[in-house]
């Protein structure tokens, strides 16, 4: 394995740390500040609008820069934005750092996939792409437990020193193991746009949004669901977490591994539709402890067996603008997820169980796999050139 993929990785467990460990945290942010959980919540919404903003900004700022100057800046930010956040007194301050620590999300994801691209061996572009995400599925899987521990043992500042150092790691690593890449060729601004002409890279984002946010639906609920529904102890969910993580970590390698094997596209289509199937046996099956347990390792191994097939993609589908197309992946990943937990409440809201949760969340992904076999059917050429 390549120490530059590693180095990435590394990042990528930051920015995962940063964004998920705020779910486990929130009561006690909210009793230090002295505000509501849903207003806490909206440090996680901050967060997301950082992502949103980052990915276009890093464009527009450092799009003639060498590769591996700008993934410095970013694992820099990584660490400015944690710090603060770990030092802010209040709940807007805190807010205004958490929007800043969103900043290098989406834009890190973007040139990391880029650099994974041109190191990865001849064969293994999506399995080296796979390799920079796993940092991501280590952070749910480790990271953030272990930041949860540490906010009910210590304090939720401890919490964001501790990602604040991940940042300094992967900021060491990147400077000593990625190698001196040359910019990308200057297209100017308007060429960084070009690629969003074709109808190409709107289908991969608007599938990437519905097929991550109807997982989202009912994974934004499943620590309810399981301990209301499929009967578990509320002492079991850090384990079941855990599971869930690792079923995040599985995905994904099957992911990349299936992507180079066969097709991105093709591993995309399955995989949405094994979620999709996933989801309604969820609904179903939910109130059956070990089935619940079986469901969720497979539905969270979905979630993230998607994502370094689509980076794939979207570089494929945004030449003269691949910074700002792999960056967007993850926007549409952040809406997705956002849209996904509002849908996802609405059964609740109107009295249902926590199992309903998954009926949205299937008729998204359904969606998803409707709008990829499209892809697949309007540009049967481009998925022909790399068989």
């Amino acid at each position: 394995m390549k120490k530059s993929l590693i180095a990435l990785a590394f990042g990528t467990l930051a920015l995962g740390m940063s964004e998920f460990v705020m779910m486990g945290i929130l009561p006690e942010i909210a009793r230090s500040l002295g505000v509501s959980i849903p207003e806490a919540g909206h440090l996680i919404s901050a967060y997301a609008l950082g992502v949103c903003f980052g990915a276009p900004l890093t464009v527009l700022v450092a799009r003639t820069r060498p590769l591996k100057q700008i993934l410095l800046a970013l694992a820099a930010l990584i660490i400015v934005g944690n710090l603060c956040a770990a030092l802010m007194p209040t709940y807007w301050s805190l807010m205004a750092m958490r929007f800043v620590s969103g900043l290098p999300h989406g834009a890190f994801f973007g040139v990391g996939s880029i650099v994974a691209e041109q190191v990865a061996d001849q064969g293994r572009r999506a399995e080296a792409v796979s390799i920079m995400i796993v940092g991501m599925t280590v952070a749910n899987l480790f990271g953030v437990p272990l930041g949860t521990y540490i906010s009910s043992a210590v304090t939720w500042r401890a919490t964001f020193g501790m990602v604040a150092v991940w940042g300094a790691v992967a900021l060491l690593l990147i400077r000593l193991w990625v190698p001196s890449l040359p910019p990308l060729p200057d297209t100017g601004m308007k060429g960084q746009f070009r690629f969003l002409r074709s109808a190409a890279p709107w289908l991969l984002l608007l599938s990437v949004m519905l097929g991550n946010g109807g997982i989202f639906c009912w994974y934004s609920y499943v620590s309810p669901l399981m301990v209301r529904t499929s009967g578990f102890s509320p002492h079991d969910l850090t384990l079941i977490i855990m599971l869930a993580g690792f079923g995040m970590f599985a995905g994904n390698i099957v992911g990349g591994h299936s992507a180079d094997r066969f097709t991105p596209e093709r591993v995309v289509r399955f995989t949405l539709f094994v979620a999709c199937a996933a989801l309604l046996a969820i609904f179903f099956g939910a109130h059956l402890r070990y089935l619940s347990l079986a469901l969720m390792f497979l539905t969270t191994a979905c979630l993230f067996c998607v994502s370094s097939p689509q980076q794939l993609l979207i570089l494929e589908n945004s030449r003269g603008g691949e910074m700002l197309g792999a960056a967007l992946v993850q926007v549409a990943f952040n809406l997705g997820n956002a849209l996904g937990a509002y849908c996802g409440g609405l059964p609740i809201d109107h009295g249902l169980g926590y199992r309903y949760t998954a009926l949205p969340g299937a008729a998204f992904v359904l969606l998803g796999l409707i709008v990829i076999s499209l892809y697949i059917y309007k540009f049967p050429r481009r998925e022909a050139e790399r068989q």
